[in-house]
């Protein structure tokens, strides 16, 4: 022990000094390692809060005495407590998206609220919740409400219809479909009293309009329609062409691309025919009529005397008898008639032209070399066949269909990730170990390249600084100043200033006392002139 203690005192004040600080340095960084390998995993709680969601969850967590890290835009908490955090935050109402739904209610009072002021907040609520609701659509990353309600003005008849509009923040370049927005729009009208569909606008955050607020026979929502119309057609032709392609070229080496020209024009036409032969007795009206009479002819005129009371009347003439008799029969024909009524709905297919551009192939030769090769004039020929076929090619109708070979520069082949990690360890399974490798890794360096040459060069240096301490020690007792010869003959000036006979005439002839009062002053440089008897006789 006291040899160390020694050699400690030899080392000087520069070389303790360094020796401390890599100490230190060594001793914060196995601290830092040990921490990190027994420190409990951080795992993601939540990503992408709003500010005061972000400062409501903190102050939650630090209430609860959970260590949590922020991480930019990402809060971490202890792996283990993830779960629990989340139902624990969910029971506080937490996180909010920036803005609030019912919640807002629960602290607010409603004494001396005004009527005003509760529509308001019933708006404001109405807005939140939508949105909340909105944010549950997986590529929807936030989303903003803003109603305007169903009123009527004071003696006036006519009422304000309600409007919607929403905007939205989509997650990286995930887009929406049509059916998405659709149904989006049918969601907000539908927890809106008077709201319709039609009158719900929905922008991105680039400002991009997906869904204007216009009536539903409106031009502008025609033409939209249309274009949608026209797209999805486009679309689910080259979908359906690329995957019959690629069952014979291989997946990812052809690209199709389709123009479709729709007739959007709706014709309704009526048609009315008449057949002459097909004459039909429909209807028959018989009348029939038999009339007959009795008529006298009068012998004399009628005088005054045939008109005079008692007269007694002349004799009858001649009677003849009338008979009539008339029939009449109507007959109703019925002629065949056909009624044709003819609706043509939009979306006629006028034209499609068709790109297809395929990818030659790769083969491996005999010496192991890959080499490109071009597909065959009847292989293409084929293709163009094909895909003739599965659009139905009409060369009436104008028609085109193009199929090229042409080497691609970058072939996109989407490949699943496997889902079972290297001996079913999960990923951050896999950084941690990596991260323990690379600790140990830095340690080991730094023990070799750091640490071993620094105590090395210390231990190095003993002897050279004891010999320096004894030959200031023996010049002094000698009353004769020590002579420094050049830097390469030091070894040969340390070997003749101990010579030992020398050494001892000194010291016994006069200088015993003039050395212990140097030892008195000088005790590390004595010290270090024992330390290098010693090394030398080891």
């Amino acid at each position: 022990m006291g040899t160390l203690v020694t050699i400690i005192k030899g080392m000087g004040t520069a070389r303790l000094a360094v020796m401390g600080v890599m100490i230190a340095a060594m001793a914060f960084f196995f601290i830092f390692m040990i921490t990190r390998l027994t420190g409990s995993n951080m795992d993601l709680l939540y990503a992408d809060l709003d500010p005061s969601d972000q400062n409501a969850i903190t102050a939650q967590l630090t209430s609860r005495n959970i260590p949590f890290e922020i991480d930019g835009n990402r809060l971490l908490v202890p792996a283990t407590q993830v779960g629990s955090l989340r139902m624990a935050m969910a029971a506080e109402g937490l996180p909010l998206g920036g803005v609030g739904g019912y919640e807002i209610f629960d602290n607010a009072s409603s004494l001396g609220t005004t009527n005003f002021m509760q529509n308001v907040q019933l708006v404001r609520a109405l807005e939140g919740e939508l949105a909340k609701t909105i944010r549950s659509i997986e590529v929807v990353k936030s989303a903003r409400v803003h109603l305007v309600m169903s009123r009527r003005q004071l003696f006036t008849r006519d009422k304000q219809s309600a409007t919607a509009s929403v905007i939205l923040k989509m997650r990286g370049a995930a887009t929406l479909t049509g059916e998405q927005i659709a149904a989006i729009q049918h969601l907000v009208a539908a927890a809106i009293p008077e709201l319709d569909p039609s009158r719900v606008s929905i922008v991105d955050n680039k400002g991009k309009l997906l869904a204007t607020g216009n009536e539903k026979d409106s031009e502008v929502a025609r033409a939209n329609d249309m274009v949608s119309r026209r797209i999805n057609f486009e679309r689910r032709m080259a979908d359906e062409l690329t995957e019959l392609l690629e069952k014979s070229v291989g997946l990812g080496n052809t690209k199709v691309n389709v123009n479709a020209d729709l007739d959007f024009d709706r014709i309704s036409t009526t048609e009315e025919k008449f057949d002459p032969d097909g004459q039909v007795v429909r209807s028959t009206n018989t009348i029939e009529e038999t009339s007959s009479g009795q008529e006298s002819e009068a012998e004399q005129p009628v005088g005054v005397q045939q008109n005079l009371p008692d007269a007694q009347a002349g004799g009858g003439g001649a009677k003849s008898t009338n008979t009539e008799s008339r029939t009449e029969e109507v007959t109703n024909f019925e002629i065949s008639k056909k009624i044709t009524n003819h609706v043509r709905e939009s979306g006629l297919l006028k034209r499609i032209s068709v790109a297809v551009l395929i990818d030659g192939e790769l083969i491996e030769q005999e010496d192991g070399e890959v080499v490109y090769r071009e597909r065959t004039e009847q292989e293409m020929d084929n293709l163009a066949k094909l895909v003739s076929s599965a659009i139905g090619y009409n060369a009436e109708r104008g028609d085109t269909v193009e199929v090229i070979n042409m080497r691609f520069v970058e072939k996109e082949v989407d490949l699943e990730e496997p889902l079972d990690l290297f001996f079913g360890l999960q990923k951050q399974d896999l950084v941690r170990i990596a991260e323990v490798i690379v600790l140990l890794i830095l340690a080991v360096l730094a023990i070799l390249l750091v640490v071993r040459p620094l105590l090395t060069r210390a231990f190095e240096a003993l002897p050279a600084a004891a010999a320096e301490a004894e030959q200031r020690l023996l010049a002094e007792a000698a009353g004769v100043p020590a002579i420094q010869g050049p830097e390469g003959g030091e070894e040969e000036d340390y070997e003749e200033l101990i010579d030992i006979d020398r050494v001892e005439g000194r010291v016994k002839s006069s200088s015993v006392k003039r050395v212990g009062e140097i030892v008195e002053k000088h005790p590390e440089e004595a010290l270090s002139i024992i330390r290098g008897w010693m090394y030398q006789e080891a």
